[in-house]
């Protein structure tokens, strides 16, 4: 069942008398359980893309829907309540917000469900065992290394259960054992639990880890190929 389909997507800048054209046209469709590598070089329109599947940003023209849900049609608060209830977003830069704990962190998406207190501290607990940062909760993230960082990122990005993981250069700060560790995770997260992942990045190796990749250039889909998934040993 196709959980994503973009048509005819377009994405223009305007400054003064100048348009640059980011997306140009794109048509897509991603099913429920893919994992999507999406590769380019810089300025390509991977971020671009990544920001409009998560509702960060719109397009100029075309047609967005998540399942039924025509994206394109609603209103930014209703995308941002969808945003909310079924995508994790994994940053580059972590993202994470530097005056809450890592435990207030992981906390942040329930408070916008309106989870109860009760419930919440149990998902907190569950992700804290399940990342085995638990000794980890009472810090702040600049008392945690990269790796750690991006893990209470993933953490905190399936906390609500979502449907889908966007990851934007997951890996691209991170030592290459730290990196291996993050995309075994996302591996096993498609594999075992059926999450939809769709990553954008740079390297080949990293690519290789979902079933399917995206080479995209001057904002147009280049390739669409299926991929070897990489076994975990």
């Amino acid at each position: 069942m196709s959980l994503i389909s973009l048509r005819n997507v377009s994405k223009v800048y305007s400054s003064g008398f100048t348009k640059t054209t980011v997306l140009d046209d794109i048509s897509l469709e991603v099913d429920e359980g893919e994992f999507v590598s999406i590769m380019g070089p810089s300025g390509s329109g991977k971020s671009t893309i990544l920001h409009i599947l998560g509702m960060l940003d719109e397009p100029s023209s075309g047609e967005y829907y998540f399942g039924d849900e025509p994206v394109h049609r609603m209103s930014q608060r209703q995308r941002t309540d969808l945003h909310r209830q079924y995508i994790g977003f994994v940053f580059q830069a972590y993202h994470l917000i530097d005056d809450l704990t890592v435990y207030e962190n992981l906390e942040t998406p329930l408070l916008y469900q309106k989870v109860k207190s009760g419930e919440r501290k149990s998902m907190v607990a569950d992700m804290l065992d399940r990342f085995n940062i638990v000794a980890k909760q009472k810090l702040f993230p600049e008392q945690l290394s990269g790796g750690q960082q991006q893990q209470v990122g993933v953490a905190r990005a399936l906390i609500i259960n979502p449907k889908l993981i966007l990851a934007d250069e997951p890996t691209g700060n991170l030592h290459s054992s730290q990196a291996d560790q993050i995309m075994h995770m996302f591996q096993q997260l498609n594999e075992e639990d059926g999450v939809t992942v769709i990553q954008v990045t740079h390297s080949e190796t990293y690519a290789s880890y979902g079933n399917r990749i995206i080479e995209l250039l001057d904002g147009r889909i280049e390739k669409d190929y299926a991929s070897g998934p990489v076994t975990t040993g």
